[in-house]
């Protein structure tokens, strides 16, 4: 695997220690957070290709930082929280996360998902040709759609849905398939966080002038027509 940069937002010193030595131990290079204040700061210095969050921090709580990161960038973000009930994977997948992992968790389950959700959201781009649809195009190489000429920013949920809807223009794709598509063969696979993503994606498609672009045919699936 290339050499890939992850920052640690956790506050818990001995946690966050034992997870930049666990990545460590299989080649993935890891900084923790400093600065609980601004982890923005430590985010811009670091410039991660995916960043492990928790939810209880100082200051400001994990849902914060999350909601400001997306806001600069779809880089994959990853909950890692005690507070692991359905409102909160539901909130955290809301705010743009990508995954969650519960606490207390197996170090090295941790580094399957941190090394699989990598090798999705960084080699996946490459496997796809540009998309076109209704004046839409999907670009494979930096998770964005173009309207009009307008680029819109997706994370990488609402990039994979969309993909694999426009690989299907025409034809009714499957709750399952869509979730083989999310999180292949991770645990974490659930009908209301698919349900959350595609909501998501359909009111940013809405604001940027695609109303409709999804549609939803009930016992079946979605589809872009």
């Amino acid at each position: 695997m290339e050499e890939y940069r992850i920052l640690i937002v956790e506050d818990e010193k001995t946690i966050a220690e034992a997870v930049r030595s666990r990545l460590a131990m299989w080649g993935l290079t890891a900084e923790t957070v400093t600065d609980f204040r601004n982890v923005m700061a430590d985010f811009e210095r670091v410039r991660p290709h995916l960043v492990l969050m928790d939810i209880s921090l100082p200051f400001m709580n994990g849902y914060h930082w999350c909601t400001e990161i997306r806001k600069a960038s779809s880089v994959p973000v990853i909950f890692v929280s005690s507070a692991a009930d359905n409102m909160n994977i539901i909130m955290a997948v809301n705010m743009g996360a990508d995954d969650f992992i519960a606490k207390p968790f197996d170090p090295d389950v941790l580094v399957a998902k941190v090394q699989a959700l990598l090798r999705r959201s960084y080699d996946f781009a490459g496997s796809a040709p540009v998309l076109e649809h209704r004046g839409a195009v999907l670009n494979t190489g930096d998770n964005s759609i173009t309207i009009n000429g307008e680029k819109l920013d997706l994370t990488r949920n609402e990039y994979r849905i969309l993909l694999t809807l426009m690989q299907n223009k025409g034809k009714i794709v499957s709750r399952e398939k869509l979730m083989e598509a999310l999180w292949q063969t991770d645990s974490f696979v659930d009908e209301n966080t698919l349900t959350v993503n595609v909501g998501r994606l359909r009111r940013k498609l809405d604001a940027a002038g695609l109303p409709d672009f999804i549609t939803t045919k009930f016992g079946e699936g979605y589809l872009v027509g």
